[in-house]
């Protein structure tokens, strides 16, 4: 198809910004190559800080690009007649990109940034609303396959050998053993003979110290996710886990956890095989994942808007659940997101203000989230129909959140607010659940509380309110006013009262500092049943003892990394004895 003839400086322009986007990606590649040294060396810290340097990157090559563009086209940079022409120059010159969309995206946020554009503007930014961008998507992954014959654990070296680590494998003959054993075991389950083949991408995938080699594995009739979970040892690396249950790959991949250092040649292409593994797993979470957070928010973005715009007649509303006293929260019912905005105006007994709030997602975000922290992401000047507000959801906004909303003609624009997925709050889960899945939970919150602190997460808030549960039962917390690192707090066990009556009293009879934290107290803030609060009494006792919090703490402080696998015990592969 001809090209259409273009003025040279809107040709030189959309070059200049393709040039901007490969270099940031040239840089995202190299942060994300270090993965694989970080790990041998069992430097987590280190793929830590890598982790964060990368999130870092886009805002500084977006920035970099603006300031070339100003340079180059000096008192028309404004102009959106030449803009028009510069989107249709960019659109040409990475046409059969299989990244394409990553492009597309780097563009929309300068061209945003620059005209400030609220809501969307056909004219100067890439808007495709009715159809999926991995749709386009025909190139295959690069994988390796592996034919599994009459000695499995053979065909298991072999996969080892094709992914080596300068450290070697402590003990990779039993190893090979046991995760077919583990993987047969699991086809006979699901009355299948045995497993025929295995293919993994060629990439490896690094998060929190740990390695792993994802794919997929074969029977005669199905297959199923076949994700390797690696570590290393001081004898070399080891196999820890086998995750083989659609559930356990998509808690891996989930929206609770940091995201991945991959370098994967490219991103679409391993979106759509990982769609594969998990076909209910959204679009925008698996870019997310993939530490492309900007692709992430377009997708979603894409997602929402279309599903609103096929709902005419549904009514935004506030979300179910206690109303917050920092946060307005709402939701359209029919999808799994809700929207956060900060309160004008927050109660008395919150010390701190919006500034502060802002601070705790930020930290959130940048933080090692080990799949107890939900991700939410930040967005800016989203138009939405005003008619589609329920009536007192919108006099709620009007009147709490005044600084944060404009109303534009038809439109109500929210100038900031915070995208995450919707959980069921836990206190109505608690009410709703039989008694099984209920004691199920209350344990998982008390599990949720000792992560988050090997994270070096205090919660703060410890009212069931707070948290929500997941499609898996997975407890999660998603409440940030009152978090805190647990390295910021001093954990002090209750001083004896001079006598009953200051025991019982409801003011304390000692000094309380800001950061003093008693877990003696915590059952009288958890909100919880008395069966409830006696089953974590039982199974969690330590939450109680601040001794538990000091020695975490202490551990923290002398920079030891304390593990929260993101699989559980049935999924590990036990060492030799």
């Amino acid at each position: 198809m001809p090209r259409t003839r273009r003025l040279p400086i809107a040709s030189q322009s959309a070059d200049l910004l393709k040039t901007a986007f490969e270099d940031y990606n040239a840089s995202f590649s190299d942060l994300t190559r270090r993965a694989r040294r970080r790990f041998e060396r069992g430097d987590r810290k280190g793929m830590r800080d890598d982790a964060m340097a990368r999130l870092e990157l886009y805002d500084r090559a977006v920035d970099q690009a603006i300031a070339r563009l100003e340079e180059h086209l000096t008192e028309r940079l404004f102009s959106r007649t030449l803009w028009r022409d510069i989107r249709a120059a960019f659109g040409e010159c990475i046409e059969g990109q299989l990244d394409a969309e990553l492009y597309k995206t780097f563009f929309n946020t300068i061209s945003r940034r620059l005209f400030k554009t609220r809501g969307v503007d056909p004219a100067i930014e890439f808007i495709a609303l009715d159809i999926e961008p991995t749709d386009r998507i025909t190139h295959p992954v690069s994988r390796h396959t592996y034919a599994v014959g009459h000695n499995p654990a053979r065909s298991l070296l072999r996969v080892l050998d094709d992914y080596p680590f300068s450290i070697g494998y402590a003990h990779p003959e039993q190893d090979a053993e046991a995760v077919m054993e583990k993987l047969a075991a699991f086809f006979h389950e699901q009355g299948e003979s045995g497993v025929l083949a295995i293919e993994l991408l060629e990439t490896v995938f690094y998060r929190e110290g740990r390695a792993y080699l994802v794919g997929r594995a074969f029977s005669e009739n199905i297959y199923r996710p076949c994700v390797i979970a690696l570590v290393a040892t001081p004898d070399g690396v080891a196999v820890d886990a086998l995750l083989t249950r659609r559930q356990q790959v998509s808690i891996l991949f989930g929206y609770t956890f940091s995201y991945f250092l991959a370098d994967l040649p490219t991103v679409g292409d391993a979106v759509v095989f990982l769609r594969t593994l998990l076909p209910d797993k959204p679009i925008d979470e698996l870019y997310t994942v993939l530490g492309r957070v900007k692709q992430g928010k377009t997708e979603r973005y894409r997602a929402f808007f279309r599903h609103l715009e096929s709902r005419p007649q549904e009514m935004i509303e506030e979300a179910e659940g206690q109303r917050g006293l920092v946060m307005l929260v709402f939701t359209l019912p029919s999808y799994p997101l809700v929207f956060k905005l900060i309160r004008d105006h927050f109660a008395p007994s919150k010390k701190f203000g919006r500034s502060q709030v802002i601070d705790r997602y930020r930290l959130v975000f940048r933080h090692d989230r080990v799949g107890r922290l939900i991700d939410a992401q930040e967005f800016r000047d989203l138009r939405f129909p005003i008619d589609q507000f329920a009536p007192d959801l919108l006099d709620q906004l009007q009147s709490e959140c005044e600084r944060t909303i404009q109303v534009d003609h038809d439109s109500l624009i929210i100038r900031h607010c915070y995208v995450e997925r919707r959980l069921r709050p836990l206190d109505l889960f608690l009410k709703e659940a039989g008694s099984e899945k209920a004691e199920a939970a209350v344990l998982d919150y008390a599990q949720s509380l000792e992560d988050l602190a090997r994270s070096n997460i205090f919660a703060g808030d410890l009212l069931p309110k707070n948290f929500g549960v997941t499609r898996s039962g997975r407890v999660i917390f998603y409440d940030y006013d009152e978090l805190r690192l647990i390295t910021e707090c001093r954990f002090r066990k209750l001083p004896p009262a001079r006598d009953d009556l200051l025991e019982f009293s409801d003011e304390p009879w000692f000094n309380v500092d800001d950061n003093d934290v008693f877990p003696e107290q915590f059952p009288r803030f958890m909100g919880l049943a008395p069966g409830h609060l006696s089953l974590i009494e039982n199974r969690h006792g330590h939450l109680f003892d601040a001794r538990w919090w000091q020695d975490i703490q202490s551990r923290i402080a002398n920079r030891e990394a304390l593990d929260v696998p993101p699989y559980s015990e049935s999924a590990r592969i036990q060492p030799p004895t």
